[in-house]
């Protein structure tokens, strides 16, 4: 998808009145509240929502706005993850900001980037997978390869300074530049080489956001400088299929210096590498193999563990088949006709085998 060079030359100031304003503000709040509505801080906010609103705008106002402390705690699901919590006041701005700024980049960004923007996600990235794979092996007739890459610790890496500077091309604003250097100092580390201002937070709105900044200088080094025309990104995940795999060996030296010199990032040595597509390539919650597809064993052990839960007593019926639906709507993109029937059955048996233990126990009840 080509982009007219006015998008990209195109620069914007006096933005910083748009992301503090009260309109903008109480949209903030609307989407930061979104399916978490009966939660405790929401409805504590909420108690004085009109009050707390105009206290974070006079607050942006005056330039006397500091971001809380994260929250940080450990999620398994089913690697482990440091998720890093701002406060809520903390999201309303973050959504403050991206709703003004990321249509601005959004623009820019090239049609494969995947990861959190409308009309894209996961799904999007598996057909222009499937896509891809047919033209290159002219309708699965030939052989091909993909180079299936991972930037290493790519959200803990992501370098502030260079972030910024990247921003600045298209916003002109200080004030906004200011309140972005804000968000990321309140989640600062140093790196190795003992640099400070490295590092997002996993959880972050604006963390996403800037995810796509950050690796869209990949993408147009990938698709304008190398002309890779089969590529795709899904945040830190990327992959280029093609029929040859000595010139997807030569890219990936010419990705892996890239990203060391321009991005401070490197590749996962572990999960870059080059693979025969009649092997199955993992990729967003896939394996995919020429002709079908299969969910990814860690997908079918996380609802496998659900039914576990319900089995013990831990969670409801009710709460197990919830998260089976989310579950079967996902991996129904794969060959999964057969999964989604014996984890049903599963469900079933388990299910009445409690209404069937728990029959003596009606019957002790209505004889005594």
């Amino acid at each position: 998808m080509a982009l007219s060079r006015g998008n990209i030359l195109k620069t914007y100031n006096n933005l910083y009145g748009k992301i503090i304003s009260f309109e903008n503000l109480v949209l903030a709040w609307k989407r930061a509240r979104k399916g978490k509505t009966k939660k405790f801080y929401v409805i504590k906010f909420e108690e004085n929502l009109k009050e707390n609103l105009m206290q974070l705008h006079t607050e942006l106002k005056n330039k006397t706005y500091q971001p809380k402390p994260l929250v940080i705690f450990i999620l398994r699901d089913p690697k482990t993850r440091v998720i890093s919590k701002s406060d809520f006041r903390d999201r309303i701005v973050h959504h403050a900001v991206c709703n003004i700024i990321e249509p601005i980049f959004d623009k820019t960004f090239i049609y494969d980037s995947c990861a959190n923007r409308i009309g894209r996600g996961n799904l999007f990235a598996l057909k222009r997978f499937d896509f891809f794979k047919r033209k290159i092996t002219g309708n699965l007739r030939k052989e091909a390869f993909c180079f299936k890459a991972d930037i290493k610790h790519y959200f803990q890496e992501v370098n502030h300074e260079m972030l910024v500077e990247i921003l600045e091309r298209k916003i002109m604003d200080k004030e906004v530049i200011s309140l972005i250097k804000q968000i990321l100092n309140n989640n600062a580390q140093t790196s190795s080489q003992g640099d400070w201002g490295i590092g997002m937070p996993i959880g972050n709105l604006t963390s996403q956001f800037f995810a796509n900044v950050y690796l869209n200088e990949l993408d147009y080094f990938v698709k304008h400088e190398l002309k890779a025309e089969y590529y795709i990104r899904y945040v830190d995940d990327f992959v280029i299929l093609y029929n040859s795999k000595k010139q997807l060996e030569k890219w990936k030296e010419q990705i892996d210096s890239f990203l060391k010199n321009k991005l401070k990032l490197e590749l996962h040595p572990q999960k870059s590498r080059i693979i025969p597509l009649s092997k199955g390539v993992d990729f967003v919650g896939f394996r995919v193999f020429y002709r079908f597809k299969l969910p990814r064993k860690r997908n079918i052990k996380k609802m496998n563990n659900k039914i576990c839960e319900f089995e013990k007593g831990e969670i409801k019926y009710a709460n197990l088949m919830a998260s089976y639906q989310s579950w079967q709507a996902y991996v129904k993109w794969s060959n999964s006709y057969s999964l989604r029937r014996d984890i049903l059955k599963k469900i079933a048996k388990i299910k009445y085998q409690k209404i069937e233990q728990s029959i003596p126990v009606q019957l002790h009840f209505l004889s005594s």
